[in-house]
Formats: structure tokens, C-alpha cells, sequence
């Protein structure tokens, strides 16, 4: 059992813990090429991260984060010592995370992935990662669908994580002098997503509607396009846009 404060942090924890548990460990998920067993790992090694780059930042000796072979020690563990990090790997982010709300002021920043994120990110972006990751498994249940739509979903992926990840995609666009793409996701009743990108960098982020949208969907849609991913039924999204600007956004957004 987890302790029952990592739910009051991270409320996500619970839904996501049942949607593992009922699956087997080697069964394929809708994250490509990626098992049960890949995501909890994933996942177990993120929950890690997160708590140790908060933990020394207020400790006063912060520390560079580290990639993704963090995940390695957890893929020679059993199935059953797999789930036991992750449930500790969670606690301990919960606790670190609460000591920074309680002992650092809101504005305090932290440095993640070369750039300066506030305390309060931690916990959320944990959060982000226990719905995507969710849908991973389960797909276009009313969980994740209700989830994916939260407005905070679409806010933290535009503004806390996909403004340093475009720059990895925006490689794949080969994009030379005076080259440009824009595009638009939008969603009724809501600023547009703008993504664009040229020979100099990249840019996301939220735009007044106006002219033609990319794409056009609901919220729960749009963030899993801008995550790389794709609703299981197509009528839930919309394009006027040509196949060569889709194939260029998708490209864009494989970054995620």
C-alpha cells in the first residue's frame, strides 16, 4: 500500500496504480513499442528524478538532471520489486515536494533539464506523467478522457515542458533559410495552440483563434497530439490542413 498522502499530492496515483495492475507486465500499450512493464519503469525512474533534483536544490546543492539511462537499474528488477521502487520512488516525491511547499516561497526556482521551473512543477509534472501515461495503457476511457481535458493538462504542456522539447522535432523538418511552419490546434471556446517553427528555433504557445485551424478537437485530443499521440477514434478530431502540413506537425511534435 501506498501511504494515503501521495494521493492528496499526487490524486492521479490511484487511477493510474489500478490501470497496472490490471494488465500484464509484457502486454503492448498504445506509447509505441512500449510494454506495461516499460511504462512502469518509465515512470518509476521519472518519480525518482523529480524528488532528486528537488531534494538537493533544497539542500542547497543542486544537481544536474540526468537522462533517461536513470531508468536502467529498475529493468533488472523483478516484477514485484518493480512495483515496490515505484510505490517508494512516489512516497518520496510526496515528501519532498511537500517540505518545498511548506519551506521555500512559490516564486523559488529549480533548475530542470537546463531550465529554471518553479517548486510547485515536481508535483505537477508527476501528475502530467500519471495521465499520459494512463492513457498509455487504458486509451479513450472516461478517465483519461476526463483527465486529458483538465485545462492545467494543456497548460503545463505548453508552457512547462513543450517549449524545450520542440527543438526535437524541429531537426526531422530540415528547415533552411527563409523556411517556415506554423501550425494551429484548436479547440472551440479556447486560444489556439500555436506551434511554430524556422531556420532559427522553435515556438509553442497560446494564440488568439484566427484563419483556418490545423487541427480542430476537443481538449483531451489536443493534448494528446501534443504529446505525439492519437485519439483511437479519428471522428474526434478534425483537419482541413493538406497531408504534407500534418506529416510536418507530426514531425514537429515527435519530440514529445
Amino acid at each position: 500500500m501506498v501511504a494515503s498522502r501521495v494521493n492528496d499530492v499526487l490524486p492521479e496515483w490511484e487511477a493510474f496504480a489500478h490501470a497496472v495492475k490490471s494488465r500484464r507486465p509484457d502486454s503492448g500499450t498504445w506509447c509505441e513499442a512500449w510494454t506495461v512493464r516499460d511504462v512502469l519503469i518509465h515512470q518509476t525512474g521519472s518519480a525518482e528524478e523529480l524528488a532528486r533534483v528537488l531534494a538537493a536544490h533544497l539542500a542547497g546543492e543542486p544537481v544536474e538532471t540526468r537522462g533517461l539511462d536513470r531508468e536502467d537499474p529498475y529493468r533488472a528488477l523483478s516484477d514485484s520489486a518493480l512495483w515496490s521502487a515505484f510505490t517508494t520512488r512516489c512516497e518520496q516525491l510526496t515528501e519532498v515536494t511537500e517540505t518545498a511547499a511548506r519551506d521555500v516561497p512559490m516564486e523559488t526556482t529549480v533548475m530542470w533539464t537546463g531550465r529554471p521551473v518553479t517548486a510547485a512543477f515536481f508535483a505537477e509534472h508527476m501528475r502530467e506523467e500519471l495521465i499520459l501515461h494512463r492513457w498509455d495503457l487504458t486509451g479513450d476511457d472516461s478517465t483519461s478522457v476526463e483527465s486529458l481535458a483538465a485545462p492545467w493538462m494543456t497548460q503545463h504542456s505548453v508552457i512547462s515542458v513543450g517549449r524545450p522539447l520542440l527543438a526535437r522535432g524541429s531537426a526531422g523538418l530540415e528547415l533552411g533559410p527563409g523556411d517556415r511552419f506554423e501550425g494551429r490546434l484548436r479547440t472551440p471556446g479556447t486560444d489556439d495552440v500555436l506551434i511554430a517553427a524556422d531556420a532559427d528555433g522553435t515556438r509553442i504557445d497560446f494564440a488568439t483563434p484566427e484563419g483556418p485551424a490545423t487541427i480542430e478537437s476537443d481538449a483531451a485530443v489536443r493534448v494528446l497530439l501534443l504529446w505525439g499521440r492519437r485519439p483511437a477514434d479519428p471522428a474526434r478530431w478534425h483537419s482541413d490542413a493538406g497531408p504534407e502540413t500534418l506529416r510536418a506537425l507530426r514531425k514537429l511534435l515527435s519530440g514529445y
